[in-house]
């Protein structure tokens, strides 16, 4: 319970201050969920803190790596379909 109503708090803030758009919602909401699983991560003190701040970093490059060549490969599926 204590839990949905952090995220319902988060919400009407949200709302309140005017993030009407789905994409700035969303984001908000990924921003969230990413701070709170990296609270239960380093509160279950599975690694050290600096330690846990490299492996974050690492995991968000291959993330935004992953994204890029999706995107590419998406390009290059639209590029064969229109030949």
């Amino acid at each position: 319970m204590k839990n949905s109503k952090f995220l319902i708090d988060k919400l009407t803030k949200l709302i309140e201050q005017g993030l009407v758009s789905s994409k700035d919602i969303t984001t908000e909401l990924l921003n969230i969920f990413k701070s709170k699983r990296d609270e239960f991560v380093f509160k279950m003190k599975l690694t050290s803190k600096d330690e846990f701040e490299v492996l974050s970093k690492r995991v968000e490059s291959l993330e935004n790596k992953i994204n890029k060549l999706e995107k590419q490969k998406n390009k290059k599926a639209k590029q064969v379909r229109k030949s």
